[in-house]
């Protein structure tokens, strides 16, 4: 995992009006382990699952979330490959974030030789614990998309029969919902769905406090693309202190670079995605705010594939990115035990959320532990030493 980094793209000043800027020199690409940073004090590391011989050995896309005291995290799982029709959603759950309960299914595999099914993320009210599922009729492979459905539990155990997420028009919503939903200040809910056919990403959102119902599409302008895959994928979302959302997106054009996006009319209209400076190895990536207000980036800063290390990067209030702490680097990645189908050394999908006093960010280690990194706050929010 000795991959140089060029360094060229590390320094890449942003678009003259993206949302944001990346301070430079915040990362070296002398050091392709750790980039120069080091762990906040008091960061900690917890498997939440991992495969042996005797269970199914592809696991992906952690997300988490916390519901009546306990933290729940879900996952998608298949015997070998990534994307294939055995896929299942999983998920499990813990009284302090380092102890965690066996698996559980929280969706079983299709209903058809083709159709797949994976996870769509989490939301709650409080009293109410909703879980996303990816329904892909004709399989990923396919390229034709899908669509997301629901499923509800007052207990985090029992589960309703799953439901259509619709739009505010009365309609089902005809896409994959994006796993990283977020509160606007005044309660709105603001994510993306991507559309078929295909996956074009689009800007939604809705005022049901469930997030089951009411969404409608944010006006934004997708980059030039070819094919059925937009170039923005994957995106979450930040509040800037002056009101305004960014979301930040995956740039399949490989200029391993955020794109990002603002909305300052409450998700209404989005700006045209730019480049910005912060570096991305073309990943699923994570963002949002801690609760002093301060912005942060979650994501693997690399120009090149190697999703080593990942980072959290601080913004302040969101216009200027200053900050960065290692949460795994090189020197403490696992060895990749089972082969299969776009498995690769490395530290993918992360998804984050604050609860009990810590930043918890989950992903998987070389796409078979299921693993959750922990900071905590006041390491984060400490001021800076001179």
């Amino acid at each position: 995992m000795a991959m140089l980094l060029s360094g060229s793209l590390l320094a890449a000043p942003a678009d003259a009006d993206a949302p944001f800027t990346v301070a430079p020199g915040l990362f070296d690409p002398s050091r392709p382990g750790d980039l120069g940073l080091e762990p906040a004090p008091g960061t900690q590391t917890f498997t939440i699952f991992a495969p042996d011989e005797d269970s199914d050995k592809f696991h992906n896309g952690a997300v988490l979330i916390g519901f009546k005291g306990r933290l729940y995290a879900q996952w998608q799982v298949s015997e070998r490959d990534e994307d294939t029709a055995d896929t299942w959603v999983a998920y499990s759950h813990s009284p302090d974030g380092e102890n965690w309960a066996p698996p559980a299914i929280l969706s079983p595999r299709g209903d058809t030789a083709t159709q797949m099914r994976s996870n769509g993320g989490w939301w709650t009210d409080g009293n109410v614990l909703v879980a996303f599922i990816n329904v892909w009729p004709t399989g990923f492979q396919s390229g034709d998309g899908g669509y997301a459905e629901y499923s509800v539990s007052s207990d985090g155990t029992h589960w309703s029969p799953p439901k259509r997420v619709m739009g505010r028009d009365g309609q089902p919503v005809e896409g994959i919902i994006e796993q990283d939903p977020h509160h606007l200040p005044d309660g709105r809910i603001v994510t993306a769905f991507h559309l078929r056919p295909g996956m074009i990403v689009a800007p939604f959102h809705t005022d049901d406090p469930l997030a089951i119902g009411g969404w409608t599409r944010g006006r934004m302008e997708n980059l030039p693309h070819d094919g059925k895959v937009s170039r923005e994928l994957e995106p979450s979302l930040f509040m800037r202190a002056d009101g305004c959302a960014v979301m930040v997106f995956r740039d399949q054009g490989e200029s391993f670079r955020q794109l990002a996006s603002e909305s300052c009319d409450r998700g209404e209209s989005w700006t045209l995605p730019v480049l910005t400076g912060m570096p991305d190895s073309r990943s699923k990536q994570s963002a949002g705010n801690l609760p002093d207000g301060t912005a942060y980036l979650v994501n693997a800063p690399n120009d090149s594939r190697v999703r080593i290390p990942l980072t959290v990067t601080l913004g302040g209030n969101g216009r200027h990115f200053d900050r960065a702490f290692l949460l795994r680097g090189g020197d403490d990645l696992q060895p990749l035990r089972f082969e299969g189908r776009y498995k690769r050394p490395g530290y993918h999908y992360p998804k984050s959320i604050v609860w009990n006093g810590h930043l918890h960010v989950a992903y998987t280690t070389n796409k078979e532990d299921v693993q959750v990194t922990r900071v905590p706050l006041a390491a984060l929010t400490a001021a800076p030493q001179p």
